[in-house]
Order: structure tokens, then sequence, then C-alpha cells
């Protein structure tokens, strides 16, 4: 599990205004979460705030975060990137620090797992985007890396998944492959 980074926390006035961006949202998509209610998820919020300082860097990269779900052995509740498509601010990259140093020619900018890391979020899964993609319509017009097995990225390739033609799908690429419109989709647990 990625840990969010160590001291890294919110002024007040920003914890303030992310906390209401994120009341605001899990109210206005209740279906995603209809037995839970806010003031405990606040309350699990305001109780971590390097949780807050990732969710806030969700945001800041072109997310949408919101409660799933919640874990029901460890009471923890469960943040992803619910954004329509992949987030603007993390597209673009190719998949693992191996496949960006193994890049010679047009090397992007960085890559999904290192991101995901300094953000304090893990990748999404093939089962945990299959979930996702039930509670709607998600990478419509882009897609997104997914946390690849290691026997898989052995082989020099990584998963990625969309949502075309009314259907989910789950695909396979070299690993330093990247486009404008990939980039990859995260969860928290708080």
């Amino acid at each position: 599990m990625t840990k969010a980074p160590r001291g890294k926390t919110l002024p007040s006035d920003e914890r303030a205004a992310l906390l209401d961006v994120l009341r605001v949202r899990f109210e206005h998509h209740r279906s995603r979460h209809p037995a839970l209610t806010w003031a405990k998820v606040e309350a699990k919020l305001t109780a971590r705030p390097e949780k807050l300082w990732s969710l806030r860097e969700m945001e800041r990269t072109g997310d949408e975060p919101d409660v799933v779900g919640q874990d029901g052995k460890t009471g923890e509740y469960v943040f992803m990137d619910c954004s329509p498509q992949s987030p603007a601010g993390r597209q673009s990259l190719c998949y693992d620090r191996a496949a960006l140093d193994g890049r010679k020619k047009f090397p992007p900018q960085g890559c999904a797992t290192e991101l995901a890391a300094a953000i304090g979020i893990e990748l999404l899964t093939e089962a945990e985007y299959g979930e996702l993609q039930r509670l709607g319509e998600f990478d419509t017009k882009s897609s997104s890396w997914l946390k690849t097995p290691p026997e898989i990225r052995k082989l020099g390739g990584a998963l990625f998944g969309d949502r075309r033609f009314g259907r989910v799908f789950i695909y396979h690429n070299g690993a330093d492959s990247y486009f404008s419109g990939r980039g990859f989709r995260g969860w928290l647990r708080v």
C-alpha cells in the first residue's frame, strides 16, 4: 500500500475548502455510496490530515475523488478517481520507471507508478477498475493504466482499460508506450 508522503498536511483554509468540495460531490453522487453518511467520512478525514493532502493532490491533477465504499473489516472508506475521463494532469505517462528509463526516443515526462506514489495513492487493479465502471461510465474518450501483475510486467507489458461501445475493455501495451489520452486512476483508503 502506498503511503502518503510524511509531513504533508494542508493549511486549515485549504483543508476546509477541500472538505467542502468532497462533501458536495459525496451528496451529489449518493448512488456511489448509498449506505454511508458524510459525517462519518468527514470524521475519518479530519483524523487523518495526510490523507487530505493526497485527496487534494488527486483533485489538483484533474481527478474527482469520491467515496465508493467502506471496507467491512477495517472500517476504512475507499476513495477512487471518479472523473469522467482519466485525470488530465496524469496523462502522457508511461507505466513505470523501468519503462521510462528504457525509452530512448521521445521519452514522456514521467511514469504512472511514480506519480501515484508521490500523490500517496495506488493504481487501480483490473478488478477495482471493473468495480468503478459498475458505478458509472468512465474513460469513454480516454484510457487508464492499471496495476499490472508482475508476470505481465516482466515480459515488458502493462495493462490499461477503457469503456467503448457500452462495454469495459482491458488491454495490454508495451509499458514504455504513452498517449495523450491515457492516464491512470487510483484509490486511497481513509
